[in-house]
């Protein structure tokens, strides 16, 4: 096992959960039997993220793009959707963990947003780790989310113009109330961050793996930590004043 810092880990772990589809093509199988194998790797990520004490982990787990599926594929996963949180919920429980959900849940369907209302409030009193999943969400609607709110305030005079801050933009995205994430983790060898997070992923440090997601192992999740640990996150700052200041 890979030895890990625990004064150096990402306080907000951010993940796009790529390849479960090409995992099962490449074995022949439906791509539905793949985002299953994807969910037991969520169950290992989750608590893996949880036990070494990582504050805040967020999951692309359906994309506003995804809606462009094919039909029996959304159906599929919006019934594995439903699967997952019912079953997460016991844990979640049991560990402390409160969950959370961004994104345009009005494009859910009613039955999935019933779940996930269930799984909101039972963990809400929950102090531990916050996982949140992504649920048809896009970085582009969410920032034009949060623009048109600031608009009817300014349009009401509750606003004016020139009181629009980037600290109070942020209070207007789907995210307000978690930190930016430190690092985003990609499995499947895709290098982009696909319309995700687009606003709170600025200073955030990027690893690119070519696993799919269904084969990340704890190992390889380590590595990814590790990697991160060795970085120098100077936010536009030098070496030099990072030195000064410790």
């Amino acid at each position: 096992m890979i030895e890990l810092d625990p004064a150096k880990l990402p306080k907000h772990l951010a993940i796009i959960m790529d390849g479960n589809g090409r995992w099962a093509e490449q074995r022949m199988l439906k791509r539905i039997i793949g985002h299953h194998r994807g969910a037991e790797t969520v169950q290992m990520v989750v608590e893996q993220a949880s036990n070494l004490g990582i504050g805040y982990l967020t999951l692309f787990a359906f994309s506003a793009e995804n809606w462009s599926r094919p039909r029996t594929e959304v159906k599929a996963l919006m019934a594995l959707l439903k699967k997952f949180v019912r079953s997460e919920l016991r844990r979640m429980l049991k560990n402390n963990i409160r969950f959370n959900v961004i994104g345009n849940r009005a494009d859910l369907p009613d039955e999935v947003n019933q779940i996930l209302d269930e799984a909101l409030l039972q963990t809400a009193v929950n102090t531990g780790m916050v996982l949140t999943l992504a649920l048809s969400y896009g970085g582009r609607q969410e920032i034009i989310r949060a623009a048109t709110r600031l608009a009817q305030q300014v349009q009401t005079g509750c606003l004016a113009p020139e009181q629009i801050t980037e600290s109070l933009f942020t209070q207007y995205l789907d995210t307000a109330g978690l930190p930016d994430p430190d690092l985003l983790i990609r499995t499947s060898g895709e290098m982009r961050i696909s319309n995700f997070l687009l606003w709170q992923l600025a200073y955030t440090e990027l690893y690119f793996t070519d696993i799919n997601w269904p084969d990340l192992t704890i190992n390889a999740l380590h590595a990814a930590l590790a990697d991160y640990q060795a970085r120098e996150r100077r936010f536009g700052k030098t070496s030099a004043q990072l030195t000064q200041r410790s």
